[in-house]
């Protein structure tokens, strides 16, 4: 047997000993509260569309557990982010900057605005953008022009940044910070992934001037679908509230648009289902961290791959569960995803580098050589939080 394949022998055989039987998900939701009350109770009650009580609850106690003084709860993450980037003033024809490394709804709600992605590059510690590097980047790329950041080769407004919290795990959001402030660009936050999740003892997604989440089936709670938009500025709230809910003037019975807007707000029965697994979020949370232990103990003998740490002075909600290849294996990283899947174990590579997707090839970017080369060399493996707890799935 060769060094190679027996590492993926050790690997197959770590996991093994923390989740047990197979098949085992990637990353399923988990219902053990009051999901089946609350459901009852909003279909009893009628009310199972965009108005009802159970709405303004799961705002209310979202805005409460991340600590935003608004929450505007929305269909889902993808709906949330491109409402935060249109709130933020990106307006047509502006560039975004965005990690190469995410999933492809965060460039796709920059380009719903009808604007330009523009791919950065992602650290090793976090997974998300390399502030240091991007830094370097816009002093030779960019120049201000009237208090804008404009890209020097394309003559285009530079207009925010997103910061997204890859895999639950948050970035250097004061270096990020401290560059738009410094290039007068507006931060938002992709926090689709991060509910849970704090930097330096302040919560994922509170930074930016809005940040948003995420309540999709394999999120670390689900709504089914689900997302919101989160922020402290009280005008900002209420202009998401309003033209997510098709810009009606509130009036008892006229039906009074004034402007264009959006079908975007998140349904009762959704909301009830959220409420309930809200409930549930710090037993998940702390579920998840004890799968991180297992999991790290299980590969504490296992040479050539790591278990993906939080970053320090950080507490990360683990949603997915990452394991990462030493650079000199990399090339193992396929075989590695093949044994597990058809050993049970379900895992997956990061997804595909939104500079290689057709639709997103002719965007501009900086070097993106980390990225690349954490593309091969990421596997999630199982997340579960029932895997944390040892209950079955």
């Amino acid at each position: 047997m060769s060094v190679n394949t027996d590492l993926i022998y050790q690997v197959v055989d770590a996991i093994r000993s923390v989740v047990g039987a197979v098949p085992v998900a990637l990353h399923e939701p988990r219902f053990a509260g009051r999901e089946w009350e609350y459901v009852k109770l909003c279909l009893d009650s009628t009310f199972v569309s965009s108005v009802g009580k159970y709405v303004d609850r799961f705002e209310a106690e979202l805005a409460a557990y991340t600590g935003v003084k608004h929450v505007v709860a929305v269909v889902n993450g993808t709906a949330a982010l491109h409402i935060a980037l249109r709130l933020a003033g990106v307006e047509p024809g502006d560039e975004v900057l965005v990690p190469a490394m995410t999933f492809i709804a965060t460039a796709n709600a920059i380009s719903y605005c009808n604007a330009v992605p523009h791919f950065v590059d992602s650290e090793e510690d976090t997974f998300g953008i390399d502030p240091q590097a991007l830094r370097a980047y816009l002093q030779l790329q960019t120049e201000q022009h009237g208090g804008l950041c404009v890209n020097k080769s394309t003559g285009r407004v530079v207009r925010a940044i997103v910061a997204m919290h890859t895999f639950g795990h948050p970035g250097q959001l004061d270096e990020l910070l401290a560059i738009a402030i410094d290039f007068n660009l507006v931060m938002v936050e992709d926090a689709a992934e991060s509910l849970g999740s704090y930097y330096h003892g302040r919560h994922t997604g509170t930074f930016g001037l809005l940040g948003t989440l995420s309540f999709n089936g394999n999120k670390t709670i689900t709504t089914g679908g689900g997302g919101a938009i989160m922020t402290n500025n009280t005008d900002l709230a209420l202009r998401a509230r309003h033209i997510t809910t098709t810009a009606k003037l509130p009036h008892a019975w006229q039906f009074v648009h004034d402007e264009v807007g959006y079908n975007h707000r998140l349904p009762n029965l959704n909301a009830a289902l959220g409420c309930a697994q809200l409930e549930q979020l710090p037993q998940f949370i702390a579920a998840k961290r004890s799968l991180f232990q297992q999991y790290d103990a299980a590969f504490a003998g296992v040479q050539g791959i790591r278990v993906k740490k939080e970053p320090s002075n950080c507490l990360s909600n683990y949603w997915l569960q990452t394991v990462v290849l030493d650079t000199e294996k990399a090339f193992l990283q396929d075989g590695l995803l093949k044994a597990l899947n058809e050993a049970g174990f379900m895992s997956r590579p990061v997804w595909s580098l939104m500079h290689q997707l057709t639709p997103y090839r002719g965007c501009p970017r900086m070097n993106l050589n980390v990225a690349e080369n954490l593309a091969k060399r990421l596997i999630n493996i199982p997340s579960s939080a029932a895997l944390g707890t040892g209950v079955s799935v």
